[in-house]
C-alpha cells in the first residue's frame, strides 16, 4: 500500500484516516462558527450606524414637516395682512388665509409623508 492510499487492503478506512477526516469537519465547523460570528458582528455594526442615520433621518423629516406647514401658514397670513391693510370689509382675509395656509400645508405634509412610506 502507498503512503497516499487511505484503505487497507480489504477496502476498509484506516483510523488514521477517520480521525483526519473528523479533524477536518472540525475544522470546517470551526471555520463555518467563525463565519457566522463574523456575519452577526457586521450585522450588528451596520444596524448600529443605521440606527444613527435614523435618528438623524426623523429628525430632518421632522424640520421638513414642520417647515411644508409653517411656510405655507405664514404665507397665507402675510397675503392677508396686506388685503386687509389696502381693503376695508366685513371679512378678515388675514384669518381666512391663514386658515387656508394651515390647510394647505397640512395636505402638503400628508401627503409628502404618505409618498415616502410607500418608498421604504
Amino acid at each position: 500500500m502507498s503512503d497516499g492510499d487511505s484503505k487497507d487492503t480489504q477496502g476498509r478506512t484506516t483510523a488514521a484516516d477517520a480521525a483526519g477526516s473528523r479533524t477536518d469537519a472540525h475544522n470546517e465547523a470551526q471555520q463555518q462558527v467563525r463565519d457566522l460570528i463574523g456575519r452577526k458582528e457586521a450585522r450588528r455594526l451596520r444596524a448600529k450606524n443605521e440606527q444613527h442615520r435614523r435618528v438623524w433621518f426623523g429628525l430632518g423629516m421632522f424640520g421638513l414637516v414642520g417647515w411644508s406647514v409653517t411656510i405655507p401658514t405664514l404665507l397665507g397670513t402675510a397675503i392677508g395682512m396686506w388685503i386687509d391693510a389696502r381693503w376695508d370689509g366685513q371679512q378678515s382675509w388675514t384669518l381666512m388665509l391663514l386658515i387656508g395656509g394651515l390647510i394647505l400645508g397640512c395636505l402638503q405634509a400628508w401627503r409628502w409623508l404618505r409618498d415616502e412610506s410607500e418608498v421604504r
